[in-house]
C-alpha cells in the first residue's frame, strides 16, 4: 500500500508522527485531471475495525422502599472501546437516486465504561457509611441502517437502528449490597463521515447515541427493603477503517491546496462528565456524584493553513454558544412531605478554543489532529432545602470563567451539494475533548456548617461545520 494511505490510516485511528517540515514554502500544484463520476462507487460489501471512547449520562435513584429516604444521583460510566464492523452499501446512481448511498451495518464492541459513586445522605464518612453505586458497560453491539450523500470519495451519513449491551449495576450500604446484571436492548442513532484513503481502504469518524432503557433492581440495605433504577444512555465517539471487498479501487489524486485563510460556522452537540463532590469543607471522604450538562452548541471559527506537500499545518480559533444544562440531581433525602435535600443546576453557557492543527491531505480529504487552549463559562445553582419542622431554603448561584486545554481530531473535504456552494467551500466533522479544571462553590447552612460543592469540568464535543477558503482550493473533479 502506498505511503500516503498508511499515514492517513494511522491518523484516522488516533495518532501520527510529527512531520519534518523544513520547507513550508507553497508547493507547485497541478490541477487534477477530470475523472468520470463512476470512478468511485460506494456499492459493495465492506468490513473493518474501530476504536474510541464512550461516556454515559445515567440518572440513577436509590433509597429505602416506601420512604422519603431517596436520592437522585448521576452515574457517568466512561472508558475506552474497540471492535469490528461489517456492512453493505448501495450507490444511489444504480437506484436512480444520484449521489445518495443506502446501507446496512452491524458492529460488536468490547468496552470498559465504568463508574462508581458514593451517595451523600449518609454523611460524614462516605466510603465507610455511604450508599455506593457501581456500574459498568462491558460490551455492546448495534444493527443499523445508513443513509448518506456521496461527494466522490467522501460519504457523509446518518445512521440508526437496534442496540444491545451488557449492563451491570450494584448498590451497597455496608454491610448489605445487591446487584443486577442484564443484557439490555434498545436503540441507537448517530452520524459520521467516511473518506477513501487508497486502494480499497476508507477511514471514518463517527458518533453514536445508545439508549438501552432503564435498569431496575431491588434488595435489602441495612435490613430494610430498598430499590434502585438507572437509565442507560451512552455517548460513543469512535474512528475506524474499512476495507471494501471488490469494487473499483481509489486512485490517489493530487493533494488539494489548503494554504490560506478561511472562516466558517459550525453546529453540534456537547455532553459534559463533571465528576463532583459535596460535603463539609475540608472533608477527607466527601460524597461523590456526576453532573452532566448536555445540549447543543453552535458558533464560528477562523483559521489559517500552511502546506508542505501533503502535510498541512494550521492555527484555528472558535467561539461557541451552548445550551448545556443538568438540573436533575438531588442529594440527601429527597421527597415530600419531609425532606432535607440539595438540588444542583449546572449550565455551560459558552466556550471557545485556540488550537494548532496538523493534518495529511489524501487527495481532497484532510485528516487532522488538533489541540491547544480552551476556555468557557459555567454557572452552578445550589438549593439547600430543610423542612424538618421549619421550612428553610438557601440558594446560591455562582459563575466561573475557566481556562484549560482541548485535544481532538477530524476530517475536512470539499463540499458543493447540488452545485449551490462553489469550489471555495469545505465541510468538516470533528471531535474535541475539553478540560477546564475544577470549580468550587461554598455556603454556610442554617446549622452553621460550611459546605463545599466541587466539579471537575470535562466536555465531549461532536460537531460539523462549513468553511469558506479565500484561496479556492485545487481539488480533484468527480
Amino acid at each position: 500500500m502506498k505511503k500516503a494511505s498508511l499515514v492517513a490510516v494511522v491518523m484516522v485511528i488516533g495518532g501520527t508522527a510529527a512531520a519534518g517540515a523544513a520547507d513550508l514554502t507553497r508547493p507547485a500544484y497541478v490541477k487534477a485531471p477530470r475523472i468520470e463520476a463512476t470512478l468511485y462507487d460506494w456499492t459493495g460489501f465492506y468490513l473493518g475495525v474501530n476504536a474510541g471512547y464512550g461516556v454515559g449520562r445515567n440518572l440513577t435513584s436509590a433509597g429505602f422502599t416506601g420512604t422519603i429516604f431517596t436520592e437522585i444521583n448521576r452515574l457517568g460510566p466512561q472508558g475506552g472501546l474497540g471492535g469490528a464492523q461489517a456492512g453493505y452499501n448501495w450507490q444511489g446512481g444504480n437506484l436512480g437516486l444520484g449521489n445518495v448511498v443506502l446501507g446496512v451495518e452491524t458492529d460488536i464492541q468490547a468496552a470498559d465504561l465504568k463508574d462508581d459513586r458514593c451517595g451523600v445522605f449518609s454523611l460524614p464518612a462516605c466510603s465507610a457509611l455511604g450508599l455506593t453505586y457501581s456500574q459498568r458497560l462491558g460490551w455492546f453491539g448495534t444493527v443499523r441502517g445508513r443513509v448518506g450523500l456521496a461527494n466522490g470519495p467522501v460519504l457523509s451519513y446518518v445512521t440508526g437502528g437496534f442496540a444491545y449491551g451488557d449492563v451491570r449495576t450494584s448498590v451497597t450500604e455496608i454491610p448489605d449490597s445487591f446487584s443486577i446484571s442484564q443484557v439490555r436492548t434498545g436503540w441507537t442513532i448517530g452520524s459520521g463521515v467516511e473518506a477513501a484513503l487508497a486502494g480499497n481502504w476508507t477511514g471514518k469518524i463517527e458518533y453514536l447515541y445508545l439508549n438501552l432503557g432503564t435498569q431496575t433492581g431491588a434488595g435489602t440495605l441495612l435490613g430494610t427493603p430498598a430499590s434502585f433504577s438507572s437509565d442507560t444512555r451512552e455517548h460513543i465517539f469512535r474512528v475506524g477503517v474499512n476495507y471494501r471487498v471488490g469494487g473499483t479501487p481509489y486512485r490517489e489524486q493530487p493533494a488539494a491546496n489548503w494554504t490560506g485563510l478561511y472562516v466558517g460556522g459550525n453546529a453540534g452537540a456537547a455532553i459534559a462528565r463533571n465528576a463532583s463532590t459535596y460535603d463539609v469543607v475540608a472533608s477527607t471522604d466527601p460524597g461523590r456524584h456526576d453532573l452532566s450538562p448536555k445540549g447543543f452548541i453552535g458558533g464560528g471559527q477562523i483559521g489559517y493553513n500552511w502546506q508542505a506537500a501533503n502535510w498541512v499545518f494550521g492555527l484555528e480559533a472558535d467561539i461557541q454558544g451552548s445550551t448545556q444544562r443538568d438540573n436533575e440531581v438531588c442529594l440527601l433525602w429527597c421527597g415530600p412531605p419531609i425532606g432535607f435535600d440539595l438540588t444542583v443546576d449546572q449550565r455551560m453557557t459558552w466556550l471557545g478554543t485556540a488550537r494548532a492543527r496538523i493534518g495529511y491531505s489524501v487527495g481532497s480529504s484532510l485528516f487532522y489532529l488538533t489541540g491547544g487552549a480552551a476556555y468557557g463559562d459555567v454557572k452552578t445553582t445550589l438549593v439547600d432545602t430543610n423542612n424538618f419542622g421549619v421550612f428553610v431554603v438557601q440558594q446560591i448561584t455562582a459563575r466561573h470563567t475557566k481556562s484549560g486545554y482541548t485535544v481532538g481530531g477530524g476530517l475536512e473535504s470539499p463540499v458543493n451539494p447540488f452545485g449551490l456552494l462553489g469550489p471555495n467551500w469545505t465541510a468538516k466533522t470533528e471531535y474535541l475533548f475539553v478540560d477546564l479544571g475544577s470549580v468550587t462553590d461554598q455556603y454556610t447552612s442554617v446549622f452553621g456548617a460550611t459546605f463545599a460543592h466541587t466539579s471537575h469540568l470535562q466536555e465531549h464535543i461532536f460537531r460539523s461545520g462549513l468553511n469558506y477558503h479565500f484561496n479556492t482550493p485545487v481539488v480533484a473533479k468527480y
